[in-house]
Order: C-alpha cells, then structure tokens, then sequence
C-alpha cells in the first residue's frame, strides 16, 4: 500500500504540472444520437417558441409555427416578432444557447460524482445538487447576473437531462418528466434500498430485459452503478454499463443507460432524450415563473443585458475636464434611456493617486446619473490609480461589458498591466480609453496632448485598448464631446468585429476585408498620430482620408482618430486600404450584424461517458497543439473554410484545422501556439436559399498563450461565513524564482493567499487561497475566483478562472472528488488508494 502511494503522489505531481484538463461533453452525435447540446438547445427553442405563442394569443396576434423537432434560431426569431418585435435579438440567444451548453459540457468532467449523473443509485444528491443549482440561477438572475445564471442553468440541465438516461424512469413506463426533481418540498419515494436487487445478467449483448420484473411491477425507481477502475458494486445491482464501465464485468453484467443508441439500453435512447427535453422545458417555465417574462427573456438572450461602465479620474488634474466628460457621460445613457439598446446595468468606478472605487452599480439611469454629477475632484496633480480602478470594474463587470476610461495622466499603477490584461482577455471586456489634456487647458485648450503625457504615456494606454480591441481616442476639452459619436458606436448592440490590426512600423502597407450583405452601418477606424490612407470599395472606387466626404463615405476626425462611416450603398464584396504613418497605428473595421463568431479554447478528454471536449479556462501553453471552439450565430447553416491565429501586431499567421460538429459549430486544432499575441479571424460562406457570399469575422479581443500552468482542485460549494481553502499549483518549464500570485473574485469576498511561489527551473510550486462569504451572503450567489501567476520582470503570466455557488444547505456528494481534473491513471491510484 505505501508503494501505491508513493507512485499515486508522484504521477499526480506529473499530472497536476501538465497543461490543465477542461471540461467536456460528446464531439459528435453518432448513428441519429441526441448530445446534451442538441437536448439542451432543442428545449431553448420549444420553450422560447411556447412563451411567444402565449404572448401572441395574449395579444390577439397570431402564431402559426409548429413547435417541433425542426424549429431553428432564425425560425423562431421570425416567428417570435410579431410578439417581441423590439426585444428579439437572434446573435444573443445563440449566445445564451452556446453558454449554458458550455457549462452543461463542464459537468462530464466530474467523472467520479455519482450525485452529477444519477449514478449509483444517488438520487438525493442528485436532487439536491438540481434544486440548489435552481436556487442559483434565480438569485443570479435578480442580480441581473445572466452569464453567471446561464453557467449555473447548463450545470444543472445536465445533471437532470442524465436523470433520464442513467435511471430507470423511462423503462418503468413514465412518459412525463419526474417533476420532483425540481421541487425540493416533494418526497423522493420508491427508491430501490441498498440491498435491493435490480438487475439480472444480459444474455450475450442483449440486455433490453435485464431489469428485474419485480422492481419494474413495484415501480421502484433505480439506477446503474459505474466505475473507471474497479468492477465494485452491491450484490444484485444494474450497472450503468460501457466497455469503460468495469461494473458491467461484474454479475449481473451488462447495464441500462441509454446515452446514445449503441448503448445497452439505446433502443429507448430517444425516448429519454424526448423526456429530458421536456424536463429541461419544465425547468425553464419553473425559473420564468419565478422571475418574471423580462428577466427571462434576458437570460435566453433575447433582451438587452449589455453593461456600461465608467471609470473616472477624480484627480486635481481634471477638475477643468470632468465637467465636460460628465456631459459626455449623461449625454450617451440619456441617448438609449428607454429604447431596446438601454443598458440592463451601469457601473461607475472613480479613482485618484491615494485610492480607488468604490464601485457603484445599479439598473437605473437616473440614479447613475446622479452619482457621475456628485463626482468630485481631490486636490492632487499626481499620476493616480488607473489600473486598480480599471481591474476593479473587470473585475466586477459582467463579461464583455464596455468599459470607458477618463484619464488625462499616466497611470501610478502601471506593473498591474499583465492582471489587466489577463482580466480582459478572461472576460473579453471591451476598454477604451479617452485621453485628454487639461493640464494645458488653462492657457490654450488645443496644446497637443503629448505636453501633459509623454508619447510612451499614450502607448501604454494603447496597448492596453488594442488587447481588448477597445480604441484609444486622444482629445482636448474642447473636442471631447466629438469622442461622443464613437462611443455610441461602440455600445451599439448586434457590433460585430470585421477586421482590427496594429502596427508599430512606418512602413506603408495594404489590408483587404469583405463585407457581406448581413452587414450594416459598417464604420472604419485609423488611429494614430500621422496615418495617411486611401480606401478602395469592391467596385475600384477610391476614396482618400483627407476628403471629409467622399463617394465611399463621410469622415470624422477626433483627436487621433479618423472614423470612416461608410455609405448604405453597394458595400457587399472586398474592400481595401492602404496606409502609410511614419508612427505607430491601428485600423478597426466593425459593422452591425446578426452573423457573429464566438471563440472558446476547449480541451479534448477521455472518460468513462466517451470522448469529449469543453471550455478551457485558462491561457493555452506556447509550442503545445490546442483546440478551441467556434460557433457562427444568426444562420442556421454554414461553411467555414479559414480559421487563423493572426498575429496582433504583425503579419505572422497559423491556419488551423476545422472540423465541423453542427451546422454552425466547429472544432478548429491549431498545431502549435505561437509566441505572439494574436486574435482569431474566420472566413466562410454565408448559405442563403438563393444567394452563397463570403463573409469573415475576427474575435475583437487579443489573446496570448503562456509557459506557465496554473492548476486547482476543484469544488463546488462554500458556505456564508465558513472559510473555504483551495490549493492550487503553479508550474512552469521555463523560468525559475520568485513567481508574484495573485487572486480576487467578482463578489469582492475577504481572501487570504500566498503572495508568491519560488520556482525551481522547470519546477513547480504549491499555493492555498482561503476566501470567505460573508455570514449573510444568500444562499445561491455565485462567485467567481480568478488565480493568476506571474513570471519574474512580468515576462510571462498565467491564470485560471474558477466558479463557486454560496449555499446555505450542508449537502455532502458521494465519490471522490479530490482531482477530478484528472482523467488519467492517476485517478485510480488517487481515488481508490487515497479517497477509500
């Protein structure tokens, strides 16, 4: 036993100092099998298809599409207008969709829980973990926190739609959903005892009658037991079964689940997917009942859930300026208050050079208004804390939230700058930053900006933008409120990123992009000091930069930028440009689209459930292969045929390789992740019935991969004012020292952590955070715990991104949790040698 323990802590040492797993579901559906992805999605749009037909019947409209097994995203956008004509938005539900099946694919990856599948007979876990999840999901919706509902909904789908295949529900000849499941006050009766006996051996392969007739007379309810490892189960019990399943050797031999058809039970397969369908529909209606048909539709995706944010420099520097960019501010919440781009949520964060925060928040314009007029300056002509207020609102913000920053200094707080940036490549927020120069103001308002921040002042802050592919707009008092026109542009919903390159040479150079007919109201952007371009429509058309209006379009200067708005007219096809700076740039081409492209890097595993894949949450390894996920929304069907890493600031690129697992989904592998930072750029077909166009998309965020790993055990739960430990372990094949470790959550909770690791070469280094929910936090508030690791002199950096729920409830979950990162052989040691 003590050898097996010594190989058990040395192969999980290994294990842990690899890149970390991700969690996964099935790739592909085989032989006509249903995924808990088409599941999931096929009771969004049922669901979504019912509640407008209600709306419609409400209002004496008529609705005429059958709901069925054929409905699509654009189906029930076009059906669902007449009821929600100015709230529908088709990119946004294929985003919710996307989201929650992500998460529903995390809980694969818990392969030794019984109560996240229903295994071993755990049915009171497994309640349990669905009700508290439920919990989750309307408390986060109440807090106007739809990404964090959406995680918590797919988790909790996924664990219920197993129900149906894992247990015997279907075979006792049910043929409606086991709404107990979702209801904590109802009783679990009928369950099988432990020393029940459930099944009897399959004859050969053939094991459609191998549950006992007694427990299918007495409707006793049971389920199959599983196990990776070792063939340990009760005397006389089913077996989930699988050729992984080692249970399944054991008398009674074979199983009853019926994941897929191939699968010992699978010719009720489609039977328990329609059940788990319209058990997943019943826990929808169960959560819009409970929040409202408004919250609903924002959770689905079909409402208004942007986020605006400010963050204001309230130093004496700005007094002349904050006046002016306090206009600015109510002039851009009073240009959507009351109309479908309306922000569900405002943040305001001020920072000086002594502190920073707080940070308020709330759904009301009026009330956010007043708090920009209350701002007022401290007397101080200091550098102040730009960045700690900055990683505050990244912090606290939803994902992808816009973020504007006021500043007209340099930042104090620049060696925060790779956790900002690591914050907004893990949210993929979006930063602009508007510089100004009221220093200068007091004796001639258009001094150039430079007199007041110095020119590496100004590319620190472009860096910083371009990560996030926000802009970087430079202005005086008196033009700031020009900058007004390009932040609308920014906040408008449906933006789509076309095209966005940096350049730091001064070399003249030509860039193409298409434009497809779903585009509208596309809008080009230089930035940069001296750039001197022409632009060149499909048709040979040409247009300089120094012609304000033009036959391609009218320009806007401000400050350093020059904003091209393209006419209505005759954009389809491929555009070029050339430009020419003696100095650094950028180019950024947006538009208006209901077609956009979502990126996730996921991670390929194998378990006992099957091959599968999931969201990666944390940066891919540099020399290593990596897989992501791309998912084109607002089309029903169509043909990628490029994806690239495109290098950022350069002309480098990696093709990748794509696979397809849906109409619009696609797994991508990329050979080798490159040293420089990059952004993803996709080309395809657009297949209408009538008309095939290209088209092409770019993820507007930059990402970056790294040297070091960051890995942590994973858990679920933390109680309101009991500390919660986590370990986590930091590892590189690099750089050794002294590595500086740093962790924070959205909700702000009191945390304690090792503030740094020492590093051998090649080495690796174990840390702990401790962090505690305040005694009266309420039950369901999800948290989100961010670890980063950074290199010695910032030359690398690394983190990952965990989830806990706060519950109130004392629920213990059988199997062994410890490492359920880890699918390989070190699982059998550790599970078996160490948890038993």
């Amino acid at each position: 036993m003590i050898s097996l323990l010594v190989v058990a802590i040395v192969l999980l040492q290994w294990g842990l100092f690899q890149p970390p797993q991700a969690e996964a579901f099935k790739i592909l559906p085989s032989d006509g099998s249903l995924t808990h992805q088409q599941i999931t999605e096929t009771a969004f749009l049922r669901k979504m298809a019912e509640v407008c037909r209600n709306a419609a019947i409400a209002r004496g409209k008529d609705f005429t599409l059958p709901i069925n097994n054929k409905l699509t995203p654009t189906t029930i956008q076009r059906a669902c207008s007449n009821s929600y004509s100015t709230l529908l938005k088709l990119s946004t539900f294929n985003l919710a969709v996307v989201q929650t099946t992500l998460s529903n694919a995390a809980v694969d990856r818990k392969q030794f829980s019984t109560a996240h599948h229903f295994d071993n007979e755990d049915f009171k876990n497994g309640r349990d973990l669905i009700t508290e999840g439920v919990a989750a999901v309307k408390v986060s919706i109440q807090k106007g926190k739809y990404l964090s509902a959406r995680t918590s909904l797919g988790a909790v789908c996924h664990t219920l739609q197993d129900f149906y295949s894992h247990s015997n529900w279907v075979e006792l000849g049910n043929t409606a959903p086991f709404s107990t499941l979702i209801k904590p006050e109802l009783p679990l009766d009928n369950l099988a005892s432990s020393n029940t006996k459930t099944c009897k051996s399959c004859v050969g392969d053939n094991c459609t009658d191998n549950i006992l007739t007694e427990v299918l007379q007495q409707k006793i309810l049971t389920s199959g037991y599983f196990d990776l490892f070792l063939p340990n189960k009760p005397a006389g019990k089913c077996s989930h079964g699988s050729a992984l399943d080692r249970t399944s050797f054991k008398e009674p031999t074979g199983g009853i689940n019926k994941d897929d058809i191939s699968s010992n039970h699978g010719v009720l397969h489609l039977h328990a997917a329609e059940m788990a369908i319209n058990a997943t529909m019943e826990l929808l209606e169960d959560i819009r009942l409970a929040t409202g048909d408004q919250a609903f539709l924002r959770l689905m995706g079909l409402s208004q859930t942007s986020v605006l944010a400010f963050v204001f420099d309230v130093t004496g520097s700005v007094s002349n300026y904050i006046a002016e960019a306090k206009k600015v501010s109510l002039s851009i919440i009073d240009s959507r208050k009351g109309t479908s781009e309306e922000p569900s949520e405002y943040i305001l964060v001020p920072f000086n050079d002594q502190d920073f925060g707080p940070l308020i928040r709330t759904g009301d314009a009026d009330k956010f208004k007043e708090q920009i007029n209350s701002l007022s300056t401290s007397h101080s002509l200091n550098p102040g804390l730009c960045l700690s207020g900055l990683l505050l609102t990244l912090t606290r913000a939803p994902p992808s939230s816009d973020i504007f920053v006021f500043t007209d200094a340099s930042a104090k707080d620049t060696e925060l700058k790779s956790a900002v940036v690591a914050m907004m490549q893990s949210t993929q927020s979006k930063v602009t930053f508007l510089l100004t120069n009221s220093i200068s103001t007091r004796s001639q308002q258009n001094v150039s900006l430079s007199r007041s921040l110095s020119q590496s002042d100004i590319q620190f802050y472009r860096d910083l933008a371009h990560v996030s592919g926000g802009q970087t707009i430079e202005v005086t008092i008196s033009t700031l409120s020009q900058a007004t026109t390009v932040i609308t542009d920014v906040i408008t919903t449906d933006l789509v990123t076309v095209l966005q390159v940096e350049r730091s040479s001064s070399k003249a150079e030509n860039f193409s992009f298409v434009l497809d007919p779903t585009l509208s109201n596309v809008t080009v952007y230089i930035t940069g000091d001296s750039p001197v371009f022409t632009l060149y429509s499909p048709t040979g058309v040409s247009q300089s930069g120094s012609v304000a209006d033009g036959p391609l379009g009218s320009i806007l200067t401000v400050g350093n930028l020059k904003r091209v708005k393209l006419n209505s007219d005759n954009q389809t096809g491929e555009w070029k440009i050339s430009i020419n700076s003696t100095s650094s740039y950028s180019l950024k081409v947006i538009g208006q689209s209901s077609v956009d492209v979502l990126f996730y890097f996921v991670e390929i595993v194998e378990g006992g459930h099957g091959d599968s894949w999931g969201q990666s949450f944390t940066r891919p390894f540099i020399g290593r292969n990596a897989t992501f996920y791309v998912s084109v929304t607002g089309r029903d069907s169509v043909t990628v045929t490029d994806v690239l890493l495109v290098e950022a600031s350069g002309s480098g690129a990696v093709n990748g390789t794509i696979k397809s697992v849906g109409a619009t989904e696609f797994l991508v592998n990329i050979d080798r992740i490159p040293e420089w930072a990059f952004v993803v750029q996709l080309k395809g077909l657009l297949n209408d019935s009538s008309l095939v166009s290209q088209f092409q998309r770019q993820s507007p965020v930059q990402h970056k991969g790294s040297r070091i790993t960051v890995t942590a055990q994973s858990q679920n739960i933390t109680q309101p004012g009991v500390p919660m430990s986590l370990n986590f372990t930091v590892a590189t094949n690099t750089t050794d020292g002294n590595y500086t470790i740093r962790a924070r959550t959205d909700q702000g909770f009191s945390m304690s952590f090792s503030s740094s690791l020492i590093l051998g070469p090649g080495g690796s280094a174990q840390g702990s955070v401790t962090l505690t929910a305040p005694s009266d936090t309420e039950s369901g508030t999800d948290v989100t715990l961010t670890i980063e690791a950074e290199a010695p002199g910032s030359t690398d950096l690394n983190y990952i991104t965990l989830r806990f729920t706060v519950s109130t409830a004392n629920t213990i979950f059988s199997g062994c949790y410890l490492f359920s990162m880890c699918l390989s052989f070190v699982c059998f040691f550790i599970c078996h040698f160490v948890c038993l």
